[in-house]
């Protein structure tokens, strides 16, 4: 795929995006949110009986304008004793760390206009939510065009941690053969992707997921 094409692809689904109204945005959210919350719950449930030692790291992010707005299930999790992290940008070109977040955390805004919290001890995530722009039916992401969340997950990938990263997008995100999207050898695979709609497993193997019907 060329540099050309994937900046097209990028136009056409932030122009989708910025067409959906507020009042649709909150509402897909709020079905997003569900989905997810009803998979965490059975995955909790699995690292009681399992009797997991230490506490779940799950890493989110702070929407953006037209993003998914995941923040009710950022605090129901943190009330379910689960450590949440968002993302810090260390420097350009440079991956992203992790650094916890609770409702109570004051966030400032830093470069591209991301909300971050204060920078503590960098966590590494179990689970990584990816804010994604397009994918594809195999779990192929086509993210915002920086790379930062290539680079973090390559580099996750290289200190020895496997994360199961799910990529969190809007239905009109999925792209299919007419777009002609062909993942870059650097691009990172995710384990799935979630919309408002639909899950994507790309590895059942590894983890299924399952939630209930949108």
């Amino acid at each position: 795929m060329s540099k050309n094409n994937a900046d097209q692809l990028r136009t056409r689904l932030r122009t989708l995006r910025q067409s959906m109204s507020v009042a649709e945005r909150q509402h897909a959210s709020a079905a997003l949110c569900a989905r997810l919350q009803h998979w965490f719950d059975q995955h909790l449930t699995e690292c009681a009986a399992a009797q997991r030692s230490s506490p779940l790291v799950v890493a989110g992010f702070w929407p953006l304008a037209d993003e998914p707005d995941l923040r009710p299930l950022l605090k129901q999790l943190d009330l379910n004793q689960v450590i949440i992290c968002l993302p810090v940008i260390v420097e350009r070109h440079a991956p992203l760390e992790f650094h916890r977040w609770t409702p109570d955390t004051q966030l400032s805004v830093q470069g591209f206009g991301v909300k971050e919290p204060p920078r503590q001890q960098a966590l590494v995530p179990d689970i990584v939510l990816v804010p994604t722009l397009g994918f594809t039916s195999q779990a192929a992401r086509l993210g915002y065009g920086g790379g930062y969340y290539d680079r973090s997950l390559a580099a996750l990938q290289r200190a020895g941690a496997t994360p199961l990263k799910i990529g969190i997008a809007w239905q009109q995100g999925l792209l299919t053969e007419v777009d002609a999207f062909t993942p870059q050898p650097h691009d990172v695979l995710l384990d799935a992707i979630a919309t408002p709609e639909v899950w994507l497993p790309a590895k059942p193997g590894r983890w299924l997921p399952v939630g209930p019907a949108a």
